[in-house]
């Protein structure tokens, strides 16, 4: 099997993990008794510790081996999954969740992403990397989407059967436990041609050297839609949906099934709209009316309007993550590729762990929508400003 093969397979089985515990996480932890507020920290602290751990093993994976990288990432996911699988107590779950990998929101998270697509594009022509990628991001979408309506059929039924939610929800966080050893068995078989073959050189400031300037304007600005995207994770709809409308585990599976697979749709129209009008174009001009329609939502008067606009925001939301990966790793030398993607992908890490402990307030209200809006709002702000660096830095792919 080769390197890109193991590497979709991974990305898929990860995807489908964070799938499962997106519908039911926030479920399970109010199950456990925690508020709102205790909700918000425990997911904001797993998103700080998960970006800690990605920034230490990413700015080191082209010198320690991205394969290594990659091993202790997996083992990391099955080691806190455990714990959320067998513990209740508020402070072991935190403990597990800054040390560990699990995703609150449905999104990646930890060192994989970055590391993963740095070997992928040492096999990738320049011009063939948006599509490759395109098509990376719609296995994920695919497979998060399965997930989501796996994790809530799972629940539901095990429920139908008298289980009480609590015990329904953990037996889905166990299943993403064992992902991830299967991802420990697939990365087991990468071969040398996943690490870079090009001469490395002294690290500097968080393991870049002559593109450190772009990353970090870059890095500044995903953390600014990642904060924005912080209040509309994928648990957080759910759970949005579940206070406003009182939509079950099964609707909530279902919503983010179609969601997703929407999003991966979008994510594939990516590539080609990209060859046309260049990336930065595509990244900036479909997210602008995506976030406009996110912004709608909460003004839906019925349950069904407001998971049709869903829905269509989702359909052009992801079109500027290919676009994104690929401009940030044409912007670098390939010695920093693995070193640029995990320092954009900690800011959005920062980004995202910090809104969630806004929680308690913007869901006082659920019928006002404020995370909504709020996050449609930033993120065009973001769009903006994106644009306008891009332009300055006369590099628009």
């Amino acid at each position: 099997m080769n390197d890109l093969a193991l590497l979709f397979g991974a990305r898929s089985l990860r995807m489908f993990a964070y799938g499962l515990l997106a519908v039911v996480l926030a479920l399970h932890l109010h199950s456990l008794g925690f508020s709102d507020t205790s909700i918000g920290i425990l997911f904001a602290l797993t998103m700080a510790g998960d970006t800690l751990v990605s920034l230490f093993l990413t700015t080191r994976a082209d010198a320690f081996g991205r394969k290594e990288t990659l091993w202790i990432g997996a083992a990391l996911m099955v080691a806190s999954s455990i714990v959320f699988a067998i513990s209740g107590q508020f402070w072991v779950l935190v403990v597990a969740a800054t040390l560990g990998v699990i995703s609150p929101s449905g999104n990646e998270i930890g060192p994989f992403l970055p590391v993963e697509q740095a070997a992928l594009s040492e096999e990738l022509e320049p011009e063939k990397r948006v599509g490759v990628f395109a098509q990376y991001n719609l296995a994920g979408y695919v497979a998060v989407a399965l997930g989501s309506a796996g994790g809530g059929l799972i629940s539901k039924t095990l429920q139908s059967y008298n289980w009480d939610a609590t015990s329904s929800y953990r037996v889905v966080i166990m299943i993403h436990g064992a992902i991830g050893v299967a991802m420990l068995v697939l990365y087991a078989f990468l071969s040398s041609r996943a690490e870079t073959t090009s001469p490395k050189t002294t690290a500097g400031f968080l393991g870049l050297t002559k593109s450190k300037k772009i990353v970090l304007q870059l890095s500044g600005l995903f953390a600014i839609d990642a904060f924005a995207g912080g209040f509309v994770m994928q648990s957080l709809i759910a759970y949005w949906f579940h206070l406003r409308w009182g939509a079950n585990e099964l609707q909530l599976g279902m919503i983010l099934l179609f969601g997703n697979l929407f999003a991966g749709a979008s994510a594939l129209m990516a590539a080609r709209i990209a060859k046309r009008f260049g990336l930065v174009n595509t990244m900036v001009w479909s997210h602008i009316p995506s976030n406009v329609l996110l912004i709608l939502v909460p003004f839906m008067p019925t349950f069904g309007l407001a998971i049709a606009v869903m829905l269509l925001r989702f359909c052009l939301s992801q079109m500027d993550v290919p676009t994104r990966q690929a401009y940030v790793i044409s912007v670098v030398t390939p010695q920093e590729r693995s070193a640029a993607g995990g320092v954009t992908n900690v800011a959005r890490s920062i980004g995202v762990a910090s809104s969630p402990l806004l929680l308690g307030t913007m869901m006082a209200n659920p019928r006002l929508g404020l995370p909504l809006i709020l996050a449609g709002s930033l993120k065009i702000v973001y769009d903006l400003a994106l644009l306008a660096l891009c332009r300055r830095s006369k590099f628009e792919g």
